[in-house]
């Protein structure tokens, strides 16, 4: 009877430890991380702030929010922290709040990788991606149903070759990309990286919306390519609207595709191509459309150049002249009903 007594005082000690541990461990549905904070607390609140951005990625639940109380670097999201399922990171008026090494150094390569999985939307706001000249991409886009970019910054990614660019965005199925009051410069190192690139992989499709979006100073300001890697899927259609792709060394705007490759379509809206040292709008390759209106291509190397039977529409409302080359003329003119 004595050894019974014994055996369950020991059970209980063993569960006492068990039953306490339970509520730390459990995901918050609000993270928070703060220039202050310590990867040591679990995130739960402002007095519990976390370091840094993977730390509060995992143990934040899946379609959870993490939030950053003051300016900071918060380290990167790639590597042993992708980013896998939803998640909304937000910073509002905290000041600049950035994906560098939190003691301010530069982590080089990619500082945020997204392998979601379909169904899952991330959603981004007040971030900061610095390349410092060496970084390769700010986000590598492959996997999720839809990335939402608000009032950030993705500047100085050269470092890289052939995949290199502030946001890349390839999904591997039917995703969406929407940008808002946004600006990427000084991005790309070689011919056709820049500032976005929205490029599906395998069967994938791209629907892009880019609002307010300064594109400048990059290789190429905007590249939708259908070609590279994509064997099917339903192409890309991008709108871009009250935008400006400027001062980049190549085009301000280039819509690819190849014969038996899905189509690239782009309907730009109230926009401005100016200053770009090859073309302000390209057209190339059979499929690869692009439908233009209210807006101004001027001080291009050339304003608007559809090659191998590609298309450039016009509601012959734009501003095409002044450029230091051709101006180029569109293909056709669209006359609504």
């Amino acid at each position: 009877m004595r050894k019974m007594m014994l055996s369950a005082a020991m059970l209980g000690a063993m569960l006492v430890p068990l039953l306490h541990s339970g509520p730390a461990d459990a995901l918050n549905g609000k993270s928070w991380v703060r220039n202050s904070g310590s990867d040591g607390l679990n995130c739960s609140d402002w007095a519990n702030a976390c370091r840094t951005l993977g730390k509060a990625l995992s143990v934040t639940v899946q379609g959870g929010e993490i939030g950053i109380i003051d300016a900071g670097d918060y380290g990167q999201l790639s590597g042993g922290s992708n980013i896998i399922h939803s998640i909304s990171i937000v910073n509002d008026d905290a000041g600049d709040a950035g994906l560098l090494n939190i003691n301010g150094s530069c982590p080089g390569g990619t500082l945020m990788f997204i392998s979601a999985s379909p169904g899952d939307v991330i959603s981004l706001r007040g971030l900061v991606f610095e390349g410092c000249v060496s970084g390769v991409n700010g986000i590598i886009f492959q996997g999720g149903s839809a990335l939402h970019i608000q009032n950030s910054v993705f500047k100085n990614f050269e470092g890289g070759s052939i995949l290199n660019a502030g946001l890349v965005f390839q999904p591997s199925g039917n995703s969406q990309l929407f940008v808002s009051n946004t600006i990427l410069f000084n991005n790309g190192s070689v011919a056709n990286t820049g500032g976005i690139l929205v490029q599906p992989l395998g069967s994938g499709s791209a629907s892009v919306v880019l609002d307010r979006v300064h594109l400048e100073n990059n290789v190429v300001g905007l590249r939708l390519d259908a070609a590279t890697n994509a064997t099917g899927g339903n192409g890309i259609r991008a709108v871009v609207r009250d935008s400006v792709a400027s001062g980049n060394a190549g085009d301000g705007i280039s819509v690819f595709t190849t014969a038996g490759k899905p189509f690239a379509f782009a309907f730009v809206n109230r926009s401005e191509m100016v200053n770009n040292g090859s073309n302000g709008i390209l057209a190339n390759g059979p499929h690869a459309t692009v439908l233009l209106r209210d807006s101004v291509i001027t001080k291009n190397g050339t304003g608007v150049s559809a090659i191998n039977t590609g298309q450039i529409i016009t509601y012959g409302n734009n501003a095409n002249n002044s450029n230091i080359g051709a101006e180029g003329v569109a293909t056709s003119t669209f006359v609504p009903f």
